[in-house]
């Protein structure tokens, strides 16, 4: 059945930043005296908000600093700096979804400034401008479904009609505890395919099937 909404999310699912944003993140984290490597950061904390990054980190006694989120927002444009590039034919399946008439919007873990940043510098922003949630809007991020809940309501949609688009673990959790059907883009060679699955995601390796998966194609 054709949904009614589409919630994307950003990081791995409309702009390819998991690898750059994950390389700096484990780097910054080894220095703050919490060693990790970039695999095992992005199996940790792929998906999930900043802030809970740190409550993480911190419940091990290591202080990363009351201005840590800060930093690493203010950091953003050095990361992306030389370049980001858009998840493969991902434009293609937002202009089949656009053109179909089918509401979208985005809800990421993200806050609005970095979706901007990103989005801008992939080509993706006039799509989703006007339909940005970000977890600075709710008060749990994901695996929580508060998210997800609160870009339904505003686009005014029930959740049982919308379809999420991750690429998380914590993002489809989020989105089965909110009662959304969540397809799960695997295309990325170290997607957590059995988590995402276990998660009760759907998966799907290439963005030019979305279209067809949500049934408008």
């Amino acid at each position: 059945m054709t949904p009614g909404l589409v919630i994307f999310d950003c990081d791995g699912v409309l702009v390819d930043s998991e690898r750059l944003g994950n390389q700096r993140l484990s780097q910054m984290l080894t220095e703050a005296g919490f060693p990790i490597s970039y695999e095992d950061c992005r199996r940790t904390f792929v998906g999930k908000p900043m802030a809970a990054v740190q409550a993480h980190v911190e419940a091990t006694g290591v202080m990363l600093g009351a201005d840590f989120v800060q930093r690493w927002n203010d950091g953003l444009p050095d990361i992306f700096r030389n370049g980001l590039d858009p998840i493969r034919h991902v434009g293609e399946a937002v202009q089949a979804i656009a053109s179909a008439g089918i509401p979208f919007c985005i809800a990421s873990s993200g806050q609005l400034t970095k979706m901007r940043l990103t989005l801008g510098l992939t080509g993706l922003l006039p799509y989703f401008e006007q339909s940005l949630f970000s977890v600075s809007m709710v008060s749990r991020g994901k695996p929580f479904p508060d998210l997800f809940l609160h870009a339904a309501q505003a686009m005014g949609h029930a959740p049982e009609a919308c379809v999420v688009v991750e690429d998380s673990v914590a993002g489809v959790t989020a989105a089965r505890a909110a009662g959304m059907r969540a397809l799960a883009y695997a295309g990325d060679p170290e997607a957590e395919r059995e988590g995402l699955a276990q998660a009760g995601g759907e998966l799907f390796d290439d963005m030019r099937a979305l279209p067809r998966l949500i049934g408008i194609a």
